[in-house]
């Protein structure tokens, strides 16, 4: 399934997308049902509010509907994977910069934003604004201490998220909080698509294109830490809840890291295909 959240008539909803049909059979509203999507995944209900059919739900076509976030505002902290790709650590601070534990960094909730957002350049703040495409991890069951045998089963879903980033503020303030978590820098989306889709998170062609230029081009076999392993290391001294979402990475390419330098202007637009998961994109307004 393809769990998104969304806004028709100025309602903010939650549903699956229907790609034969091209828009979302509407869950919230209905009897007995959660709120929004997230307090759906925190309360392990999304089984039982669909049935094979999903005719018997209200329909609303893509045309009509204002993409959201399928989760507009963590609980917590957005997780991110810093350098878990090799390719990307060397590009960014030569072969010593291949960390040997996963680095972690987080994102605040406020960055969070959707597929078609527009992505704010912060001009009085950043003249070296940059984009990372990543696999996103969403986390289903409440868990600590998880082992990487039992990690997966830990998982709800997957989506696309640009890790956007300031990176001169990175720079400035010695660490990321700041340069990682300025508004609408925290694209993700458009949808979640459930684990059960997804045969192997590890073998998904990643692809990061800036106004039809493809500037990153891997696979999730690439990284450092597998998606079992972060889990595991996040959980080992801190409680994960559903809903909670980990960045995984981004792959070489960024335009930080090339010569001459091609970091995001206004105008440019970024789009971010994850195989079997989906297309994010955004401009730079």
């Amino acid at each position: 399934m393809k769990w998104m959240s969304f806004k028709h008539e100025g309602q903010e909803k939650y549903g699956v997308y229907v790609p034969e049909k091209k828009g979302a059979a509407v869950i919230s509203g209905q009897k007995n049902t959660p709120a929004s999507l997230l307090e759906a995944i925190q309360e392990s209900s999304l089984a039982a509010l669909l049935t094979d059919n999903l005719d018997h739900l209200p329909f609303v076509a893509e045309g009509d509907i204002e993409w959201l976030a399928p989760i507009p505002r963590p609980s917590k902290n957005v997780m991110c994977v810093g350098k878990n790709y090799r390719d990307h650590a060397i590009e960014m601070g030569g072969e010593a910069s291949v960390p040997e534990h996963p680095m972690i960094f987080t994102k605040a909730p406020t960055a969070v934003s959707a597929h078609l957002s527009p992505i704010p350049a912060h001009r009085s703040l950043t003249d070296a604004l940059d984009y990372e495409g990543e696999l996103a991890v969403i986390i289903g069951k409440k868990g600590k201490e998880i082992s990487r045998e039992n990690a997966l089963d830990y998982v709800f879903g997957y989506t696309v998220l640009n890790d956007v980033t300031a990176r001169d503020l990175q720079k400035r303030h010695s660490q990321f909080f700041i340069g990682k978590s300025l508004d609408g820098s925290c694209p993700m989306g458009p949808w979640i698509v459930s684990k059960d889709e997804i045969k192997d998170p590890h073998q998904l062609a990643i692809e990061t294109k800036v106004n039809g230029e493809i500037r990153q081009q891997s696979t999730t076999a690439h990284f450092i830490f597998p998606i079992d392993e972060i889990i595991h290391v996040l959980s080992k001294g801190m409680t994960l809840e559903p809903g909670d979402i980990i960045a995984t990475g981004t792959p070489a390419g960024v335009g930080f890291a090339m010569e001459p330098k091609k970091t995001l202007q206004p105008g440019d637009t970024v789009q971010i295909s994850i195989e079997s998961v989906g297309t994010l994109s955004n401009t730079v307004e």
